[in-house]
């Protein structure tokens, strides 16, 4: 899909054709659509593709007065045997004359620039359209982690209740996520650097303040991320040593039963055979036999519970 947008004083409105200053959407676009940029931008096919690779890196490049940054996104994953979070890339073109964005599938942070929920937004205003862009980033993040706190807490209460499987596979669920997360707020982390080293885009002062609040909040969220994939591990590991306790328990408790009732059997297995046997001719033997396997099943009883094997 292709969008060109373009703020004006009553809001963004949407353009047929390009004009300078405007914003140019690409999301999962077509051959022709990523062609028609190309043609009307002069700017490289390769720059528009890299984002639509979901194993692109995040980067940033400089060539021929273009300025090209991918960073990792966050995004929520549903599907119907999991839900968890993945992060995909998107990248943004800052050309003299136009910014572009470019991206898999459609995601919250470009919606909210499109809904009007970022204040003192233009699109004529690149570089500080890419700031706010990456600030919004660093936002999600954060607001993902949030909820995969929450759904941590959630899934412990549950698993101290029951041991079902379905609570083991959404905690792996988003421990993954949490790498994916991880690994990602890395990679912008450099490309944010670099932006602020390099000075490669034109900043004003409150740009440059922009851009290290940016940065403050992707630490905040890499270091946030760390801390949940810590605790997620251990909480992982404890629940597996929990599983594994409650298996031997009740194991343990199994082998004392049958070892207790056993004891009738071997007793009355004594007293089958055919030979010549205590009390075989007395008119209680088969009463006192009983009391016999009640005798000891009940001594070896009280053993173990002193033992607390029940």
């Amino acid at each position: 899909m292709l969008a060109i947008l373009r703020t004006t004083p009553t809001g963004l409105d949407r353009l047929e054709q390009f004009e300078p200053g405007s914003w140019i959407d690409l999301v999962s676009p077509t051959d022709e659509e990523l062609q028609r940029v190309c043609d009307q931008l002069n700017v490289p096919m390769d720059l528009l593709r890299a984002p639509l690779d979901e194993e692109e890196y995040s980067r940033i490049e400089v060539e021929d007065g273009l300025t090209h940054v991918i960073v990792d996104i966050p995004i929520l994953v549903r599907t119907e045997t999991e839900q968890g979070y993945a992060t995909i890339p998107l990248g943004m073109l800052v050309h003299p004359e136009y910014f572009v964005t470019t991206c898999l599938r459609p995601n919250p942070i470009l919606g909210d620039f499109e809904r009007g929920a970022i204040r003192s937004f233009a699109t004529f205003k690149k570089s500080r359209f890419l700031f706010q862009i990456l600030q919004n980033v660093s936002a999600f993040y954060l607001r993902y982690l949030g909820r995969i706190d929450r759904e941590t807490d959630k899934l412990e209460r549950e698993l101290r209740a029951s041991m079902r499987n379905a609570e083991i596979f959404d905690l792996l669920a988003l421990q993954k996520s949490l790498v994916y997360f991880t690994t990602s707020l890395r990679s912008n982390e450099g490309v944010l650097q670099k932006l602020l080293r390099g000075k490669l885009v034109k900043m004003y002062e409150e740009d440059e303040d922009l851009l290290e609040d940016v940065i403050v909040e992707n630490k905040q969220a890499s270091e946030m991320a760390k801390i949940y994939t810590d605790i997620l591990t251990g909480m992982m590991d404890a629940f597996a040593s929990v599983i594994s306790n409650n298996l031997n328990q009740v194991m343990k408790l199994l082998t004392s039963l049958t070892i207790i009732l056993s004891i009738p059997v071997i007793v009355a297995a004594f007293y089958g055979m055919n030979v010549e046997l205590p009390f075989m001719h007395y008119a209680h033997a088969f009463t006192i036999t009983l009391v016999i396997a009640f005798v000891l099943s009940l001594a070896f009883a009280i053993v173990f519970w002193r033992k607390r094997y029940f």
